[in-house]
């Protein structure tokens, strides 16, 4: 099982790359793990709507550069899905069953994703109705995506 994480914009904060470096090791024995970063558009405070859609297109383009065909995406999104980790495990167990042994998240950048990304998105998945910074959720999914390898191998994790 490969699993990738796209994510727009380079992590600065010392304590959440500590915190990636050590899921991708607990990751290790269930699956290979890699973060990929593209560069995030410059953006002014005060955008217009089609700026706005521009600087996602552009991002959006850099992300599917990074996708492979036979990968099964998953896009992190305010209006996605909402699943206990339970179920994610299940999703992620039945997809390794059933024959996807590529699974690429992506978090998109400040102003979210482009529509050419949802398009190429499988499953639309959703932490939560809140905002959080896109670098932090990294982390919170790193996290989600052990957790659940736990579960599917039915070996103890804190609940």
């Amino acid at each position: 099982m490969k699993i990738s994480i796209i994510s727009v914009g380079k992590l600065k904060e010392k304590y959440l790359k500590q915190g990636i470096e050590e899921y991708t090791k607990r990751l290790g024995p269930y699956a290979k793990t890699e973060i990929i970063e593209v560069s995030d558009e410059k953006a002014p405070e005060n955008l217009s709507e089609a700026q706005m859609e521009e600087v996602k297109q552009k991002e959006g383009e850099r992300i599917l550069a990074k996708i492979s065909q036979d990968a099964y995406v998953i896009t992190l999104e305010i209006e996605g899905r909402q699943l206990t980790s339970e179920k994610l495990a299940s999703h992620i167990d039945n997809l390794m069953t059933y024959g996807s042994s590529k699974i690429v998240f992506v978090i998109g950048g400040s102003l979210g994703i482009s529509k050419e990304v949802q398009e190429r998105s499988d499953y639309a998945l959703s932490f939560s109705k809140m905002t959080f910074p896109h670098q932090m959720m990294r982390l919170m999914l790193l996290e989600q995506v052990y957790r659940a390898f736990r579960i599917i191998k039915n070996e103890p994790y804190h609940k």
